[in-house]
């Protein structure tokens, strides 16, 4: 998982469904003492929860980057380089090893390696910048589209294709599987496909995402947080666009993910989630996305190559 990020140095996370996390190479105390919800932990390690970033750590925040199970994935700014290998469980705890890669001025990188049983599950490098100011200061224009208060959610949409009488019956299928799904995000498609018309689409997709509820202002990691989760949402589907009437997916993963932080934002607040492909092969396909506040202020920028693992489809004669 290839991550680049940038968050504010103020942290809140929330203390609902965190997992167990015990931090390597931080300072502990000395001895073995028992976590009041985990296990006994060795010397030199130390149980890490999120609130433990206020401290300002940026060995703590690198541990945070790769806390939240449900955001995936979260760092700051900088090139970074991790990998997710192994399918993790969250009922067991998580040992999070944290290196100093680099510690500079303006700049640090922390590596993160999370262990469970004993193996690693996932790689993360974060690399953490001091806010500076530059007079180098320029952005792609913000895509013209209609404001998300025209255009209909995920839920309406879904409802509106499943009444269509003559909806294909894999249509109708798919469509009630996703309807199914909590998801806790809004959506609204800038230019929702037509069903009934087989046809390829240029890699290319735009679509409105808030999150659902409220976050409030203070919570700017938790943004991040939530754009992370955003910003995997769908996204590799989009190398899928040119072929979907062609091939069925037989099977997709990602193999690496970043993302780049630029401007603060509102997760809870409408983002257009601009994705393209620009290229594909080997069963492999690139994509890459950028999320815009509604004033036009590009926010984050995300890039991820995955698997993609297709079959074709067999064409009915008609004869």
């Amino acid at each position: 998982m290839r991550i680049s990020a940038c968050l504010p140095s103020a942290a809140s996370w929330p203390a609902a469904s965190e997992p167990h996390v015990v931090l390597a190479g931080s300072r502990g105390p000395a001895g073995r003492r028992r976590s009041p919800r985990g296990p006994p932990q060795r010397p030199g390690y130390q149980r890490a929860q999120p609130r433990a970033a206020r401290r300002g750590s940026v060995q703590r925040k690198a541990l945070l980057g790769t806390h939240n199970p449900a955001a995936v994935w979260g760092s700051d700014r900088g090139p970074g380089l991790g990998g997710c290998s192994q399918v993790w469980d969250p009922k067991v705890p998580v040992l999070y090893q944290v290196e100093r890669t680099r510690t500079g001025t303006s700049f640090s990188v922390r590596s993160v390696k999370a262990v469970q049983h004993g193996k690693p599950i996932f790689i993360c490098q974060a690399s953490f910048q001091q806010a500076q100011p530059s007079p180098l200061q320029h952005q792609f224009p913000m895509p013209a589209v209609p404001p998300p208060e025209e255009l209909l959610d995920h839920e309406a949409l879904i409802d509106q294709y499943l009444r269509d009488p003559n909806l294909q019956e894999m249509y109708r299928v798919g469509l009630n599987r996703i309807a199914a799904k909590e998801v806790p995000i809004e959506i609204k498609l800038v230019n929702p496909p037509i069903l009934s018309q087989l046809q390829s689409k240029e890699p290319k997709q735009m679509f409105w995402v808030r999150a659902r509820g409220h976050i409030g202002e203070g919570d700017m990691k938790m943004h991040c947080c939530v754009a992370a989760y955003i910003s995997d949402y769908a996204f590799l589907g989009t190398a899928l666009l040119p072929h979907q009437w062609q091939c069925n997916v037989h099977f997709m993963v990602s193999l690496d993910h970043s993302m780049w932080f630029h401007n603060p934002f509102r997760a809870d607040h409408w983002m257009l989630y601009e994705c393209e492909s620009p290229w594909a092969g080997g069963s492999r396909g690139l994509v890459q996305g950028r999320l815009w506040r509604r004033d036009g202020i590009l926010a984050v920028s995300c890039a991820q190559e995955g698997v993609i693992r297709v079959k074709s489809r067999v064409s009915e004669s008609k004869l």
